[in-house]
């Protein structure tokens, strides 16, 4: 079984001197070739060895993306060591320190900006044996080395350790752990992730059958390195066809790698870039600001355009090839789209999005402007992906078709499978899915059966091999008739269409109807009520009812007569709202690494107001809960 030794070796055998991985560094973006990557990994390598790094221990990785990040991981694996990959976004006080110590971590690899957090919390960890310091600025304390150190010590001992790191990668297998990832902390005990050699390279493989990259293509990677799907999507793959990889350019603070992402497209011109639906929607805001800015003319041509190409497009596999029509939008590509497109440097060819759902009209308005987002489908126990459209093979709206030497089946809560075309939990075999979880063989066995990994997602797969996601098998709304309904859909279009709500969250479990806790737009709904009644001050009752009622009037769009009427089945519509006090954050543990919201936390945490909903005062919006929580 091939290891990501193998994928590496054999891509720097055929891409030796051509340009690898790209940092900026001063004022451009640099590269390492494949064959200059290769030496660093051994020099790294042998300085992990001079620490006493052997076969099976686990070193934690916690930075910030940079070429080092893929350096070492490849180093850490060279030794049949596992690599540990930690978000920068978790708290050390808890997070953190579960996963360090749950891991078994002897040793860790962090970044200056991350050091204080290890600092913390050190002296709750005796197993540690060296903590090894990116970028560090400041005096070392006990047990630490800065990265460059060691790099020096490995360099000094290569001659003399390079046998040893030779037969070390030689004796790793397929089936050895690679990465323990961990789950984004949906629970209070998050399952570290068993991945395998194996498990990626075949990811890899089948990522290739999806999605064709050239190796002059370039990826500027801007997800978060600890994540696998930044691992196969974001560098693995690209290796295999001897493409090029380019990390965001870091800031001193999480706000200043964000502001740097956009100059850094336009600096790096990527010809392909990883999104979530979070980035594609800032993506779109920016773009729209940006049309907005240009004045009224410009507003309406481009929203013209958007409706012609929209028309035209349809959901691309089906689109309806007007001559004229599509000589119009060639006109209007090169007016405006292409001048969109510059932002983005000119040569970005597609999105590949993943993470979660991607809204539809989303997907539309990237198609249009000329930069397809092929959205997928995966899990990190399937490392992760599953399903992916291509440019070749799509349908907006579809999570895509399956990955290659992959089987699928689509279930019943009593895990018989479904006919084709039928609802269920998506189910698939192959040799992606996970090894288990560490150390929690009950959720393992809950999880993988018979060679089966059962996702707790639900879709159907459509005629034409397409498989359509619909949210969290396990999180349906349930009638207190047992019908069914999964809430996604729904909560998506209402964000996506209410000027007045930021999040939301539909509840229903044997009740006897749905309920939504939502967390409004502050600020749109001060400037709708100025409007209307200029006199109101804020802070008074009737300003605040006046903004319930705009909460209400936009939900009830979706009822009969409504403007969006028929959108959704009418029973699974909120019948009540709760307005929140606060948004959903990484830090209330309301949303997880990857930005999805944590339902089961949400429900837990407002449970007295998903209670308060189905009393007769609840069920009116105007109460006195929802105008505190303004």
């Amino acid at each position: 079984m091939k290891t990501i030794i193998n994928l590496f070796n054999e891509s720097v055998e055929k891409y030796k001197d051509k340009s690898f991985l790209w940092e900026k560094t001063a004022d451009q973006f640099s590269p390492l070739t494949y064959g200059q990557t290769k030496q660093k990994v051994y020099q790294l390598a042998s300085g992990l060895l001079s620490l006493g790094i052997k076969k099976g221990d686990k070193v934690a990785l916690l930075s910030e993306g940079r070429n080092d990040w893929i350096i070492t991981e490849l180093a850490i694996l060279h030794l049949g060591a596992v690599n540990v990959p930690l978000s920068i976004k978790l708290e050390e006080s808890n997070d953190l320190l579960f996963r360090l110590k749950h891991s078994e971590t002897k040793y860790i690899i962090v970044s200056g900006g991350q050091l204080k957090k290890i600092r913390a919390i050190i002296n709750d960890l005796p197993d540690i044996v060296k903590v090894v310091v990116y970028d560090i600025s400041a005096d070392l304390q006990d047990k630490e080395i800065s990265y460059t150190e060691v790099c020096k010590i490995g360099t000094d001992n290569l001659d003399k350790n390079r046998a040893q790191i030779e037969a070390s990668s030689l004796d790793v297998k397929g089936s050895d752990i690679a990465n323990i990832s961990y789950t984004s902390g949906t629970t209070a005990d998050p399952k570290g992730i068993l991945l395998s050699h194996r498990n990626y390279t075949a990811n890899v493989e089948q990522a290739m059958s999806l999605i064709k990259i050239d190796p002059e293509d370039s990826n500027l990677i801007i997800l978060p390195l600890d994540h696998c799907f930044a691992h196969v999507a974001g560098f693995y793959t690209f290796m295999a066809y001897g493409a090029n990889v380019a990390t965001v350019q870091r800031g001193k603070t999480p706000a200043e790698a964000l502001r740097n992402i956009p100059l850094n497209i336009k600096e790096f011109k990527p010809t392909v870039i990883m999104s979530v639906p979070a980035l594609a929607k800032n993506f779109r805001k920016n773009i729209e600001a940006n049309i907005k800015s240009k004045g009224d003319f410009t507003v309406k041509l481009f929203n013209h355009a958007l409706k012609t190409a929209y028309a035209y497009n349809k959901e691309g596999y089906n689109k309806k090839k007007n001559p004229f029509t599509k000589l119009l939008l060639n006109v209007y590509d090169k007016i405006l789209f292409s001048k969109v497109r510059e932002a983005f440097g000119g040569r970005l060819k597609f999105f590949i999005g993943g993470g979660a759902l991607l809204d539809i009209e989303l997907q539309r308005f990237f198609y249009a402007i000329g930069i397809p987002m092929l959205q997928g489908y995966g899990l990190s126990e399937a490392t992760p992906i599953i399903s992916a459209n291509a440019l070749h093979r799509h349908k907006l709206g579809s999570s895509g078709f399956l990955v290659s030497n992959l089987e699928l089946k689509i279930c019943d809560e009593d895990g018989k499978e479904l006919p084709l075309g039928e609802k269920g939990e998506i189910v698939v075999k192959g040799e992606n899915v996970m090894l288990g979880y560490w150390k929690n063989d009950k959720a393992t066995a809950d999880t993988v059966k018979n060679g089966w990994l059962y996702t707790g997602d639900m879709g159907y797969m459509d005629n034409d091999g397409f498989l359509y996601v619909l949210g969290r098998f396990k999180s349906l709304l349930i009638s207190s008739d047992g019908e069914k309904y999964a809430p996604e859909g729904i909560e998506e279009s209402i964000v996506e269409k209410t000027p007045y709500v930021d999040q939301i969250i539909l509840h229903n479990n044997q009740d006897p109807y749905t309920v939504a806790l939502a967390v409004p737009n502050v600020p749109n709904l001060k400037e709708a009520v100025k409007k209307i009644h200029p006199h109101l001050e804020w802070d008074s009752k009737e300003a605040k009812e006046q903004a319930l009622m705009l909460i209400q009037e936009s939900i009830d769009k979706y009822k009969s007569k409504g403007e969006f009427a028929g959108e959704f089945p009418e029973r699974w519509l909120p019948a009540a709202v709760a307005v929140l006090p606060e948004p959903f954050t990484e830090q209330n543990h309301m949303v997880n690494s990857t930005m999805k919201i944590v339902r089961g936390k949400v429900e837990e945490v407002y449970k007295d107001r998903i209670d308060f909903l189905y009393t007769p005062d609840g069920k009116k919006i105007i109460n006195e809960k929802n105008i505190n929580s303004l």
